[in-house]
């Protein structure tokens, strides 16, 4: 039995630990450091939401999930596209394939409903989404972005690494968000 055997994986927004949502996100992931839980809140109220947990159903009884290890979502208009961002698994859950399999059900799911253009992007994880058939865009030249946040970590950041003379200035190719 490997460790996934135990992981369920819900699209279920009622079944999202949002105060462990916002910590990730907000305390450890690159792309969204000092994000606000309203914003968090926000985007989860926006976009179709997957979770992993580490078992069917919490000791409470309650019929919840039991502890979340992983979460990503995806922002869509439901019928020509979707962008799949905030792809976050717990450190200690990191190495087993759950990224890949929380991505596959989200990838899924959207191709169930005909969308048929799904984008990410990302930094430092290019192998697992190339696994579940992610590339390069086919014509870069042809996006284009805005992007007015007032601070975003310089690329090559690492938490817990060392503060950049340039950690206010805005960086392109952030991934999740």
């Amino acid at each position: 039995m490997s460790d996934l055997d135990d992981i369920i994986v819900s699209m279920n927004p009622a079944h999202l630990q949002v105060d462990r949502v916002h910590a990730w996100l907000s305390e450890d992931a690159y792309w969204a450091l000092g994000r606000e839980r309203a914003v968090v809140d926000a985007a989860i109220a926006g976009s179709r939401v997957c979770g992993a947990y580490r078992s069917l159903t919490s000791p409470d009884g309650s019929g919840m999930p039991g502890e979340q290890v992983a979460f990503a979502r995806a922002v869509t208009d439901g019928a020509t596209f979707a962008w799949i961002c905030d792809v976050y698994v717990a450190r200690e859950s990191r190495g087993q394939g759950l990224g890949t399999r929380l991505v596959r059900a989200l990838v899924d799911s959207l191709e169930a409903e005909g969308i048929q253009r799904v984008v990410l992007a990302t930094r430092d994880a290019h192998e697992v989404y190339a696994r579940l058939g992610f590339g390069p865009l086919a014509n870069p030249a042809t996006w284009m972005e805005r992007d007015r946040r007032l601070q975003r970590p310089p690329a090559g950041y690492r938490v817990g690494g060392p503060a950049s003379p340039d950690s206010t200035r805005p960086t392109a190719g952030a991934a999740g968000g």
